[in-house]
């Protein structure tokens, strides 16, 4: 690839030719746009492919044992111009597993067996498959090849028990589980990598292909199952009052009390089998994951999520009715948090049915659930549910690879929990909330590993790099951005990548050239000055002085990332002006910026303030006129 190239870029109505620098980019990553799965228009390629599956799966939990068992049957279709020898099956749960590896120590309520898969065939042959031996990823030798554009079906028999220890998954309490990562799934072979057997860690996060799904849940009378998909047999396990409240939440803003704690107690909730099956589907999405519980109280309501078509959307809670007090308003939350994703940020509808709020201790998102904690802080347990709501866009909406690249979603996610608690708590609260636990830790803490390159990959980097670089500095970037271009040009830049890239899985590359072609402009310099590079927060004011009825203050920029920041003027009389400079002004000089104030008056002080880009250094952002 050339140093140079130009991008025809079609916005709006005109043409635009842009002449852009070529960002580094690994070779892996290079060799997929020279094959062209991959454009540096920012599409998909002419070549571009992913891989497919269609899950067929009948799970059991049972209570007592604290097992879950399942059958699943995959038809997988290998839709790349490879060969596939062998197949990599991930079952995120073996990090339980004492010989898995892990970021630090746990406890031994924290350790498991395991996976034991019990039965493997494909296309009806038998397999002989040591699961014991496996770690977060397995790899099954294929006895015939799988060739490009072909598929084959997958049937897997396996069962696993559940932690005691709850953290993503696991027992929330001897009568509570949330159930995630429960089956054995193909692992992603990709354009650019090849099988992802990256092994999972208890730090990083997931990466999957978009699939379909058809389960069922087996599990005991009284034990309510929450799900991720289209909830298809409430009228069978479910006793009648209660089917019918669940289908009046569908329709209304109000909260429905769908089933009480005196309801469960009584045994008046689900229909008295001894063992009920709940069965749920949903198409082209990249996991699913449930939760059940004897004695959750189960809320919910609706809200409009697409004014232009009136659909609705569900948001549910289920919390443990003596601990969950945080909880009370979960339902509230979470339709406040649906109708502002959709209408602002991003503004783009949420694309799913329903999302469900569990009480739980991960803080954690999943498709349509959300595992979250009881903080005894209301507007903290709200902004932790925005938070974990907004990831239905990155990573669900796009198919992120969280492993390698985290700031793709969790730098989105922090930054729209920002953008709703402006909304939600005011401007000051929502700046003071986001410089305590984004940014005040990482600017404060002058070791190498938080100033390591954004574009580093996010499971190769430290503790401290990897929580900086996914939040608060990719955060940061966005809302950098987002001040430059403006609202308008922003968010037509930024839907044109999510609308490019929804249900495929993007790279960083792909996110820089779409904002590229969206915005009609050369954003390279930008990308690289906040991606590519080991620059941190801090300007300073160099000098002030006076010239021809005008004053030139001189702004260095020590910590070199392009921020925006506001020249606050004190005058000899007392007035006070505001100049706000956006990241702009460091296009053409990185390091010094000279800004002019047309004024004749005297100047007795001149302050920068940075906002939410908290300063390293702040005592010399102030300059006294003598």
């Amino acid at each position: 690839m050339k140093k140079l190239f130009s991008l025809a870029l079609i916005w709006g109505l005109g043409c635009y030719t842009i002449s852009a620098q070529e960002l580094y980019m690994p070779r892996n990553i290079k060799a997929a746009y020279q094959k062209g799965t991959r454009s540096i228009t920012g599409q998909p390629g002419p070549n571009y492919w992913q891989n497919h599956g269609q899950y067929n799966m009948d799970i059991t939990v049972d209570a007592e044992t604290k097992v879950v068992s399942g059958q699943e049957e995959i038809l997988y279709s290998n839709n790349s111009n490879d060969t596939l020898n062998v197949l990599a099956i991930r079952f995120v749960n073996n990090l339980h597993k004492p010989t898995s590896p892990r970021g630090g120590a746990v406890s031994e309520d924290f350790l498991s067996s395991g996976l034991n898969i019990s039965s493997f065939a494909v296309d009806g042959e038998t397999y002989k498959v040591d699961s014991k031996s496996w770690g977060t990823v397995g790899n099954v030798k294929l006895k015939k090849p799988l060739n490009p554009k072909s598929k084959i079906t997958v049937k897997i028999a396996w069962d696993y028990p559940l932690s005691k220890e709850s953290g993503r998954e696991g027992q929330i309490d001897p009568n509570s589980f949330f159930v995630a990562y429960s089956y054995p799934r193909i692992s992603v072979y990709d354009d650019y990598n090849g099988w992802d057997r990256i092994p999972h860690t208890d730090r990083a996060e997931f990466y999957n292909d978009f699939n379909d799904y058809v389960f069922s849940v087996k599990a005991p009378k009284n034990y309510v199952v929450y799900a991720t998909g289209d909830f298809l047999n409430p009228d069978e396990v479910l006793q009648p009052e209660i089917a019918a409240r669940l289908k009046k939440s569908y329709n209304t803003d109000e909260v429905v009390h769908i089933a009480t704690a005196d309801e469960l107690k009584d045994g008046k909730v689900t229909a008295q089998k001894d063992w009920n099956t709940w069965k749920f589907k949903v198409d082209h999405i990249t996991d699913v994951t449930f939760a059940l519980s004897n004695h959750y109280v189960w809320d919910g309501g609706s809200v409009i999520v697409d004014p232009k078509t009136g659909r609705r959307a569900s948001a549910q809670a289920a919390y443990n009715p003596t601990t969950g007090k945080d909880f009370l308003n979960s339902v509230k939350y979470n339709i406040n948090a649906l109708s502002w994703f959709s209408n602002n940020w991003p503004g783009i509808p949420y694309p799913y049915l329903k999302t469900i709020a569990f009480q739980g201790f991960a803080d954690m998102e999943y498709p349509m659930m959300v595992n979250d904690s009881n903080f005894g802080d209301p507007v903290f347990a709200q902004l932790v549910q925005d938070h974990e709501v907004a990831h239905t866009y990155f990573p669900f909406y796009m198919g992120i690879n969280e492993t390698r690249y985290a700031y793709m979603d969790e730098g989105w996610a922090t930054t729209f929990e920002y953008l709703i608690g402006i909304a939600e708590h005011g401007k000051q609260a929502a700046d003071d909330f986001y410089k305590k636990f984004r940014v005040n830790s990482y600017i404060n803490d002058k070791s190498a590993e938080e100033d390591q390159p954004v574009i580093s990959m996010s499971d190769q980097v430290s503790g401290a790099g990897y929580g900086n670089n996914s939040y608060g500095k990719a955060s940061l970037s966005y809302l950098a951005l987002k001040d430059m271009l403006g609202d308008v040009l922003f968010k037509k830049a930024l839907h044109h990548y999510m609308n490019t890239w929804n249900g495929k899985h993007p790279i960083p590359w792909d996110y820089f050239n779409s904002m590229n072609t969206g915005s009609g402009q050369n954003l390279n310099w930008f990308f690289q000055n906040w991606f590519f590079t080991n620059n941190y927060l801090d300007l300073a004011i160099g000098k002030v002085a006076a010239d021809k009825g005008k004053s030139l203050v001189t702004v260095k920029n020590f910590g070199g990332f392009a921020i925006p920041f506001d020249v606050v003027v004190i005058y000899a009389d007392g007035k006070k002006e505001t100049i706000h400079q956006t990241p702009a002004v460091w296009k053409v000089n990185q390091k010094e910026v000279v800004i002019n104030i047309p004024s004749t008056k005297k100047i007795t002080s001149v302050t920068l303030d940075n906002g939410i880009y908290v300063d390293a250094t702040p005592t010399d952002n102030v300059y006294i006129v003598k």
